[in-house]
């Protein structure tokens, strides 16, 4: 397929384009039970009495800190796919001429906090100088299990569903914005006490989902789960649409948003729908089970808001904001890419 009107900025392609991309690959294999498809999390592979979750994703945004997203967003996508993260691969790529022995200890001290922290272990990987790099890299793998007759995917959404949000948006950019932009945030007359609060945020509400998973799908029917990472909560839940072949419709006024991104993402000319999302989960459950779920979620130390609802068949999502009814915007690049 080719088309010279696809944007190929730092982020994400066009979901048109990679599904086209996707549909030349081979995935004949009659073991894999959910292979690559916009919208899924994850692959899914019979292993015979459970199956295997798979995943691998890079951190390419953040530079600080960044063994602990590697690991965190991986295990997300296999805890939205109903399973528990086991085992972390990872590839480390570090820049010619800016890396010493202190910059590798640091990320690998990351990645193991971070492992231990969900009870994951580290099964291999890789480690080199590369040329031509600026920043260093992370590709993590991560894989786990889900015992069979308990996954969870983005295509399972049904009309009449509810859906939940957890934590709020943007988690994991306001993070990254106070990480990388601290000294000029300084300059622009911003706090050390709100630059390191939103700092925190990493840790704080924090960027795993994996506890909010495990506790939905103990608590009641979901039909789907989605992690909002790249392009923000709006990308996420067109990625739910796309998946389930569905429309949404969401409610502007009860998306919980975290103050200091709102802040953070004013002050560069970011939208926060549209800004890396981690630490939010998208939950999309029974209508008769919403309460149940969100009450587990909130008792045990986790917001958890009702922000809408699949409505009819078909990709669409639609934003309904002071009474009016407007599409939501679609972030193929995170709006986070702007400040780098």
């Amino acid at each position: 397929m080719r088309d010279t009107h696809f944007d190929f900025s730092t982020g994400k392609l066009d979901l048109r384009l990679l599904d086209s991309l996707l549909r030349v690959l081979p995935t004949n294999d009659k073991r894999v039970v959910v292979g690559p498809k916009v919208g899924e999390d994850a692959a899914v592979i019979d292993m015979g009495d459970k199956y295997l979750v798979a995943k691998t994703d890079p951190i390419t945004f953040a530079t600080d800190e960044i063994g602990w997203y590697a690991v965190n967003v991986n295990a997300n996508d296999i805890a939205v796919m109903g399973g528990v993260p086991k085992w972390f691969m990872a590839t480390v790529l570090l820049p010619e001429g800016q890396t010493d022995e202190r910059v590798a200890e640091s990320i690998f001290s990351q990645i193991a906090n971070a492992c231990r922290n969900i009870g994951v272990t580290v099964i291999g990987g890789h480690t080199e100088v590369t040329y031509g790099l600026d920043r260093p890299i992370v590709v993590g793998a991560m894989l786990g299990e889900v015992e069979k007759g308990k996954l969870v995917t983005s295509s399972g959404a049904n009309i009449g569903d509810v859906i939940i949000l957890t934590k709020g948006v943007p988690i994991e950019g306001t993070a990254i914005i106070a990480r990388e932009k601290e000294e000029e945030l300084v300059k622009r007359g911003y706090s050390r006490e709100f630059i390191e609060r939103a700092k925190h945020l990493l840790y704080e509400p924090g960027i795993s989902v994996v506890k909010d998973a495990l506790i939905a799908v103990s608590s009641g029917r979901v039909h789907a789960m989605h992690d909002p990472t790249e392009g923000g909560l709006a990308t996420g839940l067109y990625e739910l649409s796309w998946a389930s072949n569905v429309s949404i419709e969401v409610e502007y006024e009860l998306i919980p948003f975290i103050d200091e991104g709102v802040q953070l993402c004013a002050e560069f000319g970011l939208d926060p729908l549209g800004t890396i999302a981690s630490g939010a989960l998208l939950i999309v459950a029974h209508p008769d089970d919403s309460e149940s779920i969100t009450e587990a979620l909130n008792t045990n130390g986790i917001r958890a808001s009702i922000i809408g609802k699949v409505v009819g068949y078909g990709c669409d999502v639609v934003m309904k904001r002071f009474g009016q009814s407007y599409q939501m915007p679609l972030f193929i690049k995170d709006e986070i890419a702007k400040l780098f």
